[in-house]
C-alpha cells in the first residue's frame, strides 16, 4: 500500500494464487524467501487443491553447502508473513526447468507438481 492508501499488483495477475479466496502473489513470497542467506533461487507457483482451490508451492534452490530443510524454511516464515502465504509445499531442487535462453519455465514446475501430487493421493 502506498502513502495514499492504494494497492498495486506486483508481478503478473495471471500468476496470482487464489487460496480459498485469499490472493497470494508469488513474487512477494519469492522475495521473502530470498531474504534467507541460504536461498539462491526461488519459484512459487499455484497448484490445484480440492479444498482451497489452489495452494502455494515453492521450489527452492539452496546455496552450495547449505543444509536447510523444508521444515526449517516453513518455520522461518511463521510470524514473518501471513499464514496463508506460507507455501504448503516446499521442494528443494538442484535446478529449475529452463528454456534454451535460460528463462525458468513455471508451467513445467506446475505440471511436475500436479503429477507428484496425484501420486501422493
Amino acid at each position: 500500500m502506498d502513502e495514499d492508501g492504494y494497492f498495486s499488483i506486483v508481478g503478473t495477475f495471471k500468476d496470482m494464487i487464489n487460496r480459498g479466496g485469499e490472493c497470494i502473489y508469488p513474487q512477494e513470497v519469492e522475495e521473502f524467501l530470498l531474504s534467507l542467506p541460504d536461498v539462491a533461487e526461488v519459484q512459487v507457483v499455484g497448484v490445484p487443491d480440492q479444498r482451497m482451490g489452489e495452494e502455494a508451492c515453492a521450489w527452492v534452490k539452496l546455496k552450495g553447502g547449505s543444509t536447510v530443510t523444508e521444515t526449517e524454511l516453513r518455520e522461518y516464515c511463521k510470524g514473518k508473513i501471513s499464514d496463508f502465504k506460507i507455501p504448503r509445499y516446499i521442494v528443494l531442487v538442484e535446478d529449475f526447468p529452463k528454456t534454451s535462453t535460460g528463462k525458468i519455465v513455471k508451467y513445467k514446475i506446475k505440471e511436475t507438481m500436479r503429477e507428484n501430487l496425484k501420486c501422493m493421493k
